[in-house]
């Protein structure tokens, strides 16, 4: 009262005792000095620190003081898993608790499992002060604690390791509290799943872009360097063949034009073929096709497909619009590459008693040989091949069998024709 009557007399305040502070505040609350009240609650404010904190807010539950308390929940939090065992913090009330549960959520701080395993200590502490009760009374009073507190959670407060280890709780938590916070579980599970996916993707794309670059880089070292070798073997080429293949973009190999002319077995008839007719020049059309080569007789057909393969057909007798199936006994198919190239030009003559089936013409198809060995639709694409119908299939294949229908092509109707050329006098 001294130090109250100082200031109000002659307008000065010792705090010389600073465990009198509370009560000064106490007093100028009463008296509704509000200026020295907030001179006395900042003095307090300051001298809060560590080694006191827990006085200051027991001293503080008369006053009720929300800056005292929120100072000394600031300095609890602070040093939570350093004090989690000290018995002033099982001193606390229900009510204080409660407080600094909301004081933490307002922050939107992440409860840890020390700050439950804290609860729990502090409610079995309680229980067992609950004297002259019986056990079944002490785990519904227990459970109903945890309900009390609990049920303030955010569900967004807890981190999913935390909540797995919550469960040792489980038959104290509320089904509300239980079921928000597995949902929250496998929403973060899913967010995990997805970001995940994203990385995976992310990976596989940056490989894949690796991957073509590289591939890219090969092909074209590949190409220059077959380009320069077919420099080298044009004139070679040119001098043994002619200029027969000079404007084909599929035949560049002198094995296949070897071949060729070992099937074709007419030399006059070899030199003097011509490119008639190319897809990508004169387009992927059947009925371009047919103008160009209907009735022009001796035709050989090579095609190209995307996937590296290249193969064909040779016709004495030739197509001719739309007479249909047409008899040739010196049709014959062929293969010159398959899509790694390892494979051996050869040769399929046609099946004995399938000759009337040797080639098929029609407007709207392009060039067919045998009633499915290999033929393209009206725009040349796609292309169809099943080997063993109308011609006799490498050794070991079987029509319509996998192997007979990717022999050619390398599959029986999903290849694409990169390019086909026609050859006739």
């Amino acid at each position: 009262m001294e130090s109250i009557l100082s200031y109000i007399y002659y307008g000065n305040i010792s705090f010389e005792n600073q465990e009198n502070l509370l009560q000064l505040l106490e007093i100028s609350i009463y008296f509704k000095l509000n200026l020295l009240k907030e001179i006395i609650q900042k003095k307090i404010l300051n001298s809060i620190n560590y080694s006191n904190f827990f006085q200051f807010l027991f001293q503080n539950r008369n006053l009720n003081s929300n800056e005292i308390e929120i100072k000394c929940f600031e300095l609890i939090n602070q040093n939570f898993s350093q004090i989690q065992n000290n018995e002033n913090l099982f001193n606390l009330t229900k009510e204080e608790i409660i407080k600094f549960i909301q004081f933490k959520q307002e922050k939107k701080e992440i409860f840890q499992f020390d700050f439950f395993q804290f609860l729990s200590n502090w409610i079995q502490k309680r229980n067992k002060r609950l004297k002259g009760k019986r056990f079944k009374h002490k785990i519904n009073e227990k459970k109903r604690l945890f309900h009390s507190f609990y049920s303030l959670f955010d569900k967004d407060s807890i981190s999913k390791q935390d909540f797995d280890k919550l469960k040792q709780f489980e038959i104290f938590l509320p089904n509300s509290f239980l079921i928000e916070n597995q949902k929250k579980v496998i929403q973060d599970k899913e967010k995990e799943n997805q970001q995940m996916k994203k990385e995976i993707e992310a990976k596989e794309k940056e490989i894949e872009d690796k991957w073509k670059k590289e591939i890219k880089v090969k092909e074209k070292e590949i190409e220059e360097k077959w380009k320069k070798e077919i420099e080298k073997m044009k004139p070679k080429i040119e001098m043994e063949f002619g200029n027969i293949f000079s404007d084909s973009e599929i035949i560049k190999d002198i094995e296949y034009i070897q071949k060729l002319k070992e099937w074709i077995n007419d030399n006059d008839l070899f030199s003097k073929m011509k490119l008639g007719f190319s897809a990508k020049n004169d387009g992927f059309n059947s009925q371009n096709w047919h103008k160009a080569v209907d009735n022009k007789g001796e035709t050989l057909i090579i095609i190209k497909t995307k996937e590296n393969f290249i193969f064909g057909g040779f016709t004495q007798v030739g197509f001719n619009g739309n007479s249909g199936k047409i008899y040739d006994s010196n049709a014959f198919i062929f293969s010159l590459r398959n899509d790694k190239g390892d494979r051996k030009p050869e040769k399929f003559t046609y099946k004995q008693g399938k000759d009337g089936y040797a080639i098929y013409s029609h407007l709207s198809r392009g060039p067919k040989f045998g009633a499915n060995d290999f033929w393209l639709n009206s725009e040349l694409q796609p292309g169809y091949s099943n080997i063993g119908h109308s011609y006799n299939p490498p050794n070991g294949i079987t029509y319509n069998t996998y192997q007979a229908q990717s022999y050619l092509a390398g599959s029986y109707n999903s290849w694409v024709v990169d390019e086909l050329e026609t050859y006739f006098i």
